[in-house]
């Protein structure tokens, strides 16, 4: 299994709206790294919802329902989606800066790629973040 964070929008589409849809197709990918990341992506693995922007926070767990296959936004061949499903909504959110914070997640691809919106997570890296949210 493999881990992953998702960023989204909230005023575009929350984890809210992510539970009240209770599946939700993750397109509009148009970076290449991102896109072999949704290409990396195997049904099963756990994802993070992270609000970009507004937030700057991991605010649930979701998981690929579906493997990669053609974006419906888009013609091109090049760009694919995944589906996703809530899982839960995390009891805490972990915000940015609690992140950057901690020195064991110094090397996380959300500090040092913090532009990409698809980004892996290693096992640990995801044990520490959910440590975060369990935390009074």
């Amino acid at each position: 299994m493999n881990y992953w964070l998702v960023k989204s929008e909230p005023f575009k589409y929350s984890w809210e709206m992510f539970e009240k849809d209770k599946k939700t197709f993750w397109d509009g990918v148009r970076n290449y790294q991102a896109r072999n990341n949704l290409r990396e992506m195997k049904k099963g693995d756990w994802v993070l919802w992270y609000h970009s922007n507004e937030g700057k926070e991991i605010v649930g767990i979701a998981k690929v329902v579906k493997e990669h296959y053609q974006d419906p936004t888009t013609i091109d061949p090049n760009w694919v989606a995944v589906d996703l499903a809530p899982v839960k909504k995390l009891k805490k959110p972990v915000n940015l800066a609690q992140i950057k914070a901690d020195k064991r997640l110094q090397n996380i691809a959300l500090v040092k790629q913090g532009r990409l919106s698809v980004i892996p997570i290693k096992p640990e890296e995801f044990d520490i973040l959910l440590e975060h949210s369990e935390r009074k």
